[in-house]
């Protein structure tokens, strides 16, 4: 009864192990020879601003260098794993602003990985005393890539267990290089904010074997910020708002839409996010409920988020943490002069995280 047992368990346990690593496989698979590819997502979208809208650059800091890392799928074998670094510099004309967008995902167990690198351009505009607009475009090269170190095939298994150094299967995929385009716009008060951006106009090919397209990324997001309490003493700035927002995300096939609200009490945010509102005409999405806790410490930002599941096929695979590390800078002296010279320009009243 007690041998039984043990064998239950262990076959549970050596199922449940494969189950998850053929998974894995499956998903690279189709991407390499089938499935459309798709962008990584972010669950701190205004701590990557950029990464859904390249209008975002220079609007909330006269610069700023953010490092972000998103964990997804932590029970899985070879977890999804995304890093980010993002840059931007306002100049002081304040019409234009530059930046730069550096992304890394990989998969552990089976090797899959995709670099991509590029700059953006956004230039802003005062419409009126109270509304403005800024308009940008990124350009970006990527590399795409398959490790077959991690791999074992079925001729490297002897009938002692042992794994041989060497294969017959043929494992010549080369490595893709792409370029990717996008364009974005913001309309923005200091209270309100909305836009949209078309992310890989070109729809570059990443397929190893077959054409398989990146298809074109359309964001749209928006906000209205409530101001409870909004100071500033001794050049300190103090704030206690509310700031509902809405996203919405489609490419290919797949659409996403999510609602969330942030508390901010200067120099604590957090925030609460559902992703997963059902749209008309689609089938029901996976639902997940994203916490956001920020806080700022003189220049310097930190945040982290964690995913939670309302469905249980993601549940199974477990949540996913993020965390980012900002450093903002905002030189008040000469904030204070270009208004004295009419030439200062609002900030966005998004959040930070």
């Amino acid at each position: 009864m007690r041998v039984s047992c043990l064998s239950y368990h262990l076959c549970n346990q050596l199922l449940r192990t494969c189950g998850q690593w053929l998974l894995s496989v499956a998903g690279v698979i189709g991407c390499v020879q089938f499935a459309q590819a798709q962008d990584l997502y972010f669950a701190q979208p205004y701590a990557n601003r950029m990464q859904q809208n390249p209008a975002y650059a220079g609007l909330l800091d006269d610069y700023s260098i953010t490092l972000s890392y998103r964990n997804q799928f932590p029970t899985l074998a070879g977890t999804f794993q995304t890093s980010q670094l993002a840059a931007d510099y306002r100049f002081r004309d304040q019409h234009s602003a530059a930046g730069l967008l550096v992304n890394y995902d990989r998969t552990g167990s089976v090797g899959y990985t995709r670099f991509q690198a590029g700059g953006v351009y956004a230039y802003h505009v005062r419409l009126n005393e109270q509304l403005s607009v800024s308009g940008g475009a990124s350009v970006s090269y990527g590399l795409q890539r398959v490790s077959y170190g991690n791999l074992v095939f079925g001729d490297q298994l002897s009938d002692d267990g042992v794994v041989r150094d060497y294969s017959l299967e043929v494992a010549d995929y080369k490595p893709v290089h792409y370029v990717t385009a996008g364009i974005g716009g913001l309309l923005y008060t200091e209270r309100f904010w909305v836009g949209a951006a078309a992310h890989h106009l070109n729809q570059p090919n990443l397929g190893f074997v077959t054409q398989s397209s990146l298809p074109l990324r359309l964001a749209l997001q928006g906000g209205y910020k409530v101001y409870l309490v909004r100071t500033t003493v001794k050049r300190e700035y103090k704030e206690i708002s509310l700031a509902p927002v809405v996203n919405y995300t489609r490419q290919g096939g797949s659409q996403r839409a999510e609602a969330g609200l942030y508390f901010t009490a200067t120099p604590l945010t957090l925030g609460a996010v559902y992703r997963g509102v059902p749209l008309p005409g689609s089938l029901r999405p996976q639902q997940v409920l994203t916490a956001i806790a920020g806080v700022g410490v003189g220049s310097f930002r930190i945040g982290y988020s964690y995913d939670m599941s309302l469905s249980q096929f993601s549940s199974d695979l477990g949540g996913a943490h993020e965390i980012s590390l900002a450093l903002r800078e905002f030189d008040s002296l000469e904030a204070a002069w270009r208004r004295l010279k009419r030439r200062n320009y609002p900030t966005i009243p998004c959040p930070a995280f």
